[in-house]
């Protein structure tokens, strides 16, 4: 861990990194593989990014474990075993120090700190990073793998410091247990992080309280024990695996693609159908890809929503609880995060369990001891807010990014994120995001993704020193196309249609943009392989020079280290 700084500390690397969770670590390999020079800054204690952070009860990965790994090394996918089908929070924090151990790539990391401005100087051709911790460090290059999910959304009820209770965010969960036996217990959200805790501190507590504001599809997990044999199938063929998986549209493989459309079975085949796919487990690989459509179609997906109705009534007792549990006929299954779970529904058969409709009746305000809603007060001895994140453009924007001539990434976003392939934004040289919006991100598996990313980053970098440039940056001609594309895409689905993190509607006067690239993780990557093969189509390389013996390579007040 970094100790406190006493004095701004100037270095100067090759390349400057944000963030040391799966994404940051990959990077600083790639790049050590290269001999570059690197440097990341991050602001927990410890690597692991998402699974650092978010510690909270029943947190796990909603992607095969197995599939949930890094893949650059076939020897690190052989050596390490999982316990489970979909491994938790505790496990896959594990994995990840395990990789950075294995890799040596602490060594490259600052923790504790946090990036707060990162200006380019346009003469030196070079990034200035600065912490929130006095550091001040230049490179050539900057590359922001901060997350898609690291901004928690504050609760935006008035009162929270009025309440004498614990209250918690999922996102900042306390590193020591929490213990809620004896307490009476309020959850505010039931999105994917709300449906994995909920069952957990149901639990545990005396008696929890659910406040919805708007009920979501889910669909059983199904986890379990890994078998050690499925695993040494799944090494035994990794080589093959990381071929096939780049031409699936999620990152993923593993469960067969639909074959017909939902008219073309009777209501009665539909429903055996569907039935075996629930029982199979998974929301994307069983229930999203059971008939062709589901994504584009109103009927199609209406027959898998109302599918999901029926098993929300048949399992939860009270009627009036599977009620209020039910989407809404207008919200489209799949255009909200597809969560999987474990026993949530079943949860509202306890009888220590409450679920309150806050859509109709919102909550007006924290008191000293529980919530107040428009009709009733609640009493509770603890909350847990599993309020989310401001997602995908949340963590870039709330750090000062300046290119040449003061043009500011919030400039460049004003109207809502705009990227070329979600890895640049035109203005902004030799800075590359990983997952940004335009690309795949959320909508595919994160870490196949990242690696994409990252090796398609490594490529152009290379590129320019084989070829003695040193400066790369997304045209606003190609960057205009590329927006509308998604835009295109996405409007051509049912996605957009539903108030999500994915349009940014869960946070007060965020621009309406469907944030990720919905056109399929093999049609991007093959399209990026085709823009580098194309001589970096739509960007524009050149030579500028600079460097750290420029005038401007130490900046004011720094120190060399």
């Amino acid at each position: 861990m970094t100790g406190p700084n006493t004095k701004n500390t100037y270095e100067h690397v090759d390349v400057l990194v944000a963030g040391a969770g799966l994404a940051g670590l990959y990077i600083l390999y790639c790049l050590r593989q290269r001999g570059l020079t690197a440097l990341a800054f991050e602001a927990g204690s410890g690597v692991g990014g998402t699974w650092y952070w978010n510690r909270y009860p029943g947190a796990r990965v909603d992607v095969e474990s197995t599939q949930y790994s890094y893949h650059f090394s076939d020897e690190l996918a052989r050596e390490w075993k999982w316990s489970e089908k979909f491994a938790a929070q505790p496990e896959l924090l594990r994995y990840i120090n395990h990789v950075a151990d294995r890799f040596d790539l602490r060594r490259d990391v600052k923790f504790d700190t946090r990036v707060t401005s990162a200006h380019f100087d346009d003469a030196a051709n070079l990034w200035t990073l600065r912490t929130d911790r006095g550091d001040i460090a230049t490179a050539r290059y900057c590359i922001m793998a901060t997350g898609s999910l690291s901004k928690p959304y504050r609760p935006p009820f008035p009162g929270l410091d009025d309440f004498r209770g614990d209250w918690y965010h999922t996102a900042m969960w306390p590193h020591e247990e929490v213990d809620f036996s004896g307490k009476r217990v309020g959850i505010v959200g039931t999105g994917s992080t709300g449906i994995q805790a909920i069952p957990v501190v149901s639990a545990q507590a005396k008696h929890l309280t659910v406040f919805q504001r708007t009920p979501n599809y889910t669909a059983p997990a199904r986890n379990r024990q890994l078998a050690p044999d499925e695993q040494r199938e799944f090494q035994a063929r990794h080589a093959l695996w990381r071929v096939e998986v780049r031409h699936t549209f999620a990152a993923m493989t593993g469960f067969p693609l639909p074959t017909k459309f939902s008219h073309e079975d009777t209501p009665e085949q539909r429903r055996a159908f569907l039935e075996k796919r629930w029982k199979e487990g998974g929301m994307p690989q069983s229930l999203l890809a059971s008939y062709k459509g589901v994504n584009v179609d109103e009927q199609a997906n209406r027959v898998v929503a109302d599918f999901v109705r029926d098993k929300i009534h048949e399992i939860v007792k009270d009627p009036k609880v599977a009620a209020l549990l039910c989407p809404p006929l207008d919200l489209p299954i799949g255009s909200k995060r597809p969560p999987i779970d474990t026993d949530y529904y079943e949860t509202f058969n306890r009888d220590n369990v409450t679920l309150v409709d806050v859509k109709h009746a919102p909550i007006e305000r924290l008191t000293a001891d529980g919530i107040r809603t428009a009709n009733e007060h609640y009493e509770l001895g603890a909350i847990i807010f599993a309020t989310g994140f401001d997602a995908m453009t949340g963590t870039l924007l709330a750090i000062d990014i300046q290119g040449p001539d003061g043009y500011t990434l919030k400039n460049a976003w004003a109207d809502g994120p705009s990227t070329y392939l979600g890895l640049m934004v035109a203005g902004l040289p030799n800075l590359f995001m990983i997952n940004g919006p335009g690309s795949p991100s959320v909508k595919a598996n994160m870490i196949v993704a990242l690696e994409q990313h990252t090796d398609w980053i490594m490529g152009v970098i290379d590129h320019l020193g084989m070829t003695g440039r040193d400066r790369v940056e997304a045209s606003d001609q190609a960057q205009t196309a590329w927006v509308q594309h998604t835009r295109e895409v996405a409007e051509a689905t049912l996605m957009p249609r539903a108030d999500s993190w994915y349009v940014g509607a869960n946070i007060p006067g965020k621009k309406r943009v469907f944030m990720p690239y919905f056109g399929g993780f093999d049609r991007y990557a093959a399209l990026c392989e085709e823009i580098a093969a194309d001589g970096y189509r739509g960007f524009e390389l050149s030579h500028h020079g600079g460097g750290r013996s420029h005038a401007a390579a130490l900046p004011p007040g720094a120190s060399s280290a």
